[in-house]
C-alpha cells in the first residue's frame, strides 16, 4: 500500500532571504507544502531560480503571498492552513541606522503581527530567527561562556541591530505567554551565519569573508564571533519546529569555537592559497579575546550536528569564487 501521508503546510517569512531560502529549499526537500511571504511579488522569479539551482526539480509545494512586516496586510491569508510558522525575515542592514527605532520598530512589530497571524490561523508552533545578538552582549566575556540563559540588555548598548533583536525576541516571549493560547513558540539564536550563497543576497557576516579576500579588511578587528553554516540553520529551524522538548526554549547556533579575521586569512591562505593573493597581511589577536559560546543545548535537545567553523568559512569563500 502507498504512503499518503501529507506532510504539513509551513509559512516561511522573508522567502528571498539569506535563511529563509534555505529553510524553503530543506522544508520542500523533506516534502513539506510552504507558503513564503516576498515584500513585493516582482522577486517571485528570483525565488524560483535560486531553488532551481540548489537542484529543486519541483517547486509545485511552494505558494507566495506579499506581506511587509511593517503593515497588517495579508498576515492572516499568509498563516491560514499553516501548522508551523518559521519566522526568519527581520531588518538587517549593512549599516546603522541614524535612529534606531528604525530598525526596533519594525522587528519587534513585525514579530508580533506574524505571531498574532499565526495564533489567528490556529497554527502549532512558530519557531522565531532571534540572534546571538540577544545573548551575548552585556556580560563581560572573560573566563564567561554565553549560553541561551543570557540576555543582552538593550539598555546597555548603543547598536540598533542588537537592541533591535534583544527587543523584538523579548516582546515574543512576552506575548506568547500572556496571549498564546496555547500556541507554542521556539526562538533559534545564530551567531555569524555563512555558507554557500545561492543568489546576491547574502549574509552581512559573508561580506567579512569578502573582504578579507579581496584586501579591504586591512586590520584584525578587535573581536572573535561563533559560526555557522547557513544549512546547519536551516536544520535547526526544521528540528525546533517539529521536536517535542523544543516547545518553550531558545537555541543557540553555532559551530564550536570561534574566530578573529586573522584566523579567517589564514585558514585562507592554508586551504585555498590561489585564492589568498589579495589578503592584507593581519595581525593576530590575543587570546583575551576569544569569547566562549556553547552549542551544549542545541547538540543534546535537538541532535543537530552543525560543521566545523573551518568547513563553514571554506563553503563561504569557495562560494563568493564561483
Amino acid at each position: 500500500m502507498e504512503n499518503n501521508i501529507k506532510q504539513p503546510t509551513v509559512l516561511v517569512t522573508g522567502g528571498t532571504g539569506f535563511i529563509g531560502i534555505y529553510c524553503i529549499l530543506q522544508l520542500l526537500q523533506q516534502g513539506y507544502t510552504v507558503k513564503t511571504t516576498l515584500r513585493s511579488l516582482k522577486r517571485k522569479d528570483e525565488v524560483i531560480n535560486l531553488l532551481k539551482g540548489a537542484g529543486m526539480k519541483s517547486i509545485e509545494n511552494l505558494a507566495f503571498v506579499e506581506a511587509d512586516l511593517t503593515n497588517d496586510l495579508n498576515w492572516n491569508w499568509a498563516a491560514d492552513g499553516c501548522t508551523y510558522v518559521l519566522h526568519v525575515a527581520s531588518p538587517f542592514p549593512a549599516e546603522e541606522p541614524e535612529d534606531a527605532n528604525d530598525l526596533i520598530i519594525p522587528a519587534r512589530d513585525g514579530a508580533l503581527r506574524v505571531l498574532k497571524a499565526a495564533r489567528h490561523a490556529g497554527v502549532k508552533r512558530v519557531v522565531l530567527t532571534s540572534s546571538f545578538a540577544a545573548i551575548g552582549y552585556s556580560k563581560d566575556p572573560k573566563g564567561y561562556t554565553f549560553t541561551e540563559e543570557d540576555w543582552t540588555d538593550p539598555e546597555l548598548t548603543d547598536r540598533a541591530y542588537i537592541k533591535s533583536k534583544t527587543i523584538a525576541e523579548k516582546a515574543a516571549w512576552d506575548w506568547i505567554n500572556s496571549e498564546g493560547d496555547g500556541m507554542e513558540l521556539t526562538v533559534i539564536n545564530p551567531v555569524g551565519v555563512f555558507g554557500p550563497a545561492l543568489g546576491k543576497d547574502f549574509s552581512t557576516s559573508i561580506g567579512f569573508v569578502k573582504g578579507v579576500l579581496d584586501g579591504q579588511i586591512k586590520e584584525t578587528l578587535p573581536f572573535t564571533f561563533g559560526v555557522v553554516d547557513v544549512r546547519d540553520v536551516a536544520d535547526i529551524h526544521l528540528k525546533a519546529m517539529t521536536h517535542p522538548a523544543a516547545a518553550g526554549e531558545r537555541f543557540l547556533a553555532t559551530a564550536t569555537g570561534v574566530m578573529s579575521l586573522y584566523d579567517v586569512a589564514e585558514l585562507i591562505r592554508k586551504e585555498r592559497p590561489e585564492y589568498a593573493g589579495n589578503i592584507a597581511d593581519l595581525k593576530p589577536l590575543d587570546e583575551s579575546f576569544y569569547i566562549a559560546i556553547s552549542n551544549e543545548k542545541s547538540q543534546r535537545v535537538l541532535n543537530w550536528h552543525p560543521r566545523s567553523k573551518e568547513e563553514v568559512i571554506l563553503a563561504s569563500v569557495d562560494s563568493l569564487l564561483n
